[in-house]
């Protein structure tokens, strides 16, 4: 069975973007060590330790799909029809952005059924590979909705004060998680939890 994780860099207040400075402190880690992680995108190039570059390139291989909001495609100009990790994305938004579909992208757009239909979508594409949520709302909505069975936080050493929260509008809580590993990075701590369901 396809496993559903959601993963975000997010700074010790809990923020995953700044009002102003966007994602740039949290993103940080993704160039501050000596080891290169190719991507199929020559403008984004990953250099970490060497541990991190390990857990990238397992992320690499187990990746099937990733899920994103419309903020992120939109700041991202459509990763130019493909994801620098050359895995399919799924993204949820209310209308078609202009110039899609494209026939020459492994980016596809779901418009209807929330985030159940974009789960559904980014299941077919992934096979028994795992989905990752990219969004912190998406998050949210997969959480509420009891679809999201693993998650995993890079937790970057800054605090950002304000700006979009990973865990904000949750219901019924309170949650509980298993931590399931934890390995230190540079600047970051890479922590993995199992969503334990009622």
């Amino acid at each position: 069975m396809t496993i559903v994780t959601a993963n975000m860099s997010m700074s010790l207040d809990g923020f995953v973007s700044h009002p102003t400075d966007g994602v740039d402190i949290l993103f940080g880690w993704y160039s501050r060590g000596d080891v290169v992680v190719e991507t199929t995108d020559e403008r984004w190039e990953l250099k970490t330790d060497a541990e991190e570059a390990e857990m990238l390139q397992d992320a690499k291989v187990s990746i099937g799909a990733i899920v994103y909001g419309r903020t992120t495609f939109d700041d991202a100009e459509g990763w130019h029809g493909t994801h620098p990790l050359g895995v399919p994305v799924v993204v949820l938004t209310h209308t078609m952005p202009r110039g899609w579909p494209r026939e020459d992208s492994s980016v596809h757009i779901v418009t209807d059924g929330g985030i159940e239909g974009a789960l559904k979508k980014a299941r077919e594409l992934a096979g028994d590979k795992t989905v990752v949520i990219g969004s912190a709302d998406l998050t949210q909505q997969a959480l509420n909705a009891g679809l999201l069975d693993e998650l995993t936080v890079d937790v970057v050493a800054a605090m950002l004060g304000e700006g979009v929260r990973f865990f904000d509008n949750l219901k019924d809580t309170p949650y509980e998680l298993e931590q399931t590993w934890a390995r230190p990075g540079n600047g970051v701590t890479h922590i993995g939890y199992r969503v334990i369901k009622p």
